[in-house]
């Protein structure tokens, strides 16, 4: 079972605060995969920052979109570790 996103908001420096449903938080930084495939999409700012939540996810208005697993594994480990992404 994963957690749904409820809520996110971009941040400075390509990051991303996320609340599940489960109300923990997490960061996800997105700097290590802007360079990678679709993600690429995203590497301009003004487009990164138009992320929403969509279903139980993060989607931006260009179609990428990540995982929900994805994004609640990266966030927690992220606490766990001292770092994101």
């Amino acid at each position: 079972m994963y957690h749904s996103v409820k809520e996110v908001i971009p941040g400075n420096d390509y990051t991303l605060s996320i609340v599940f449903d489960n109300g923990e938080n997490g960061l996800l930084d997105m700097k290590p995969i802007l360079d990678f495939g679709i993600f690429h999409q995203i590497k301009d700012y003004e487009a990164f920052q138009r992320v929403s939540v969509a279903f139980d996810t993060i989607e931006w208005d260009c179609g990428v979109d990540l995982a929900p697993e994805f994004v609640y594994a990266k966030c927690m480990a992220g606490k766990h570790a001292g770092n994101t992404l």
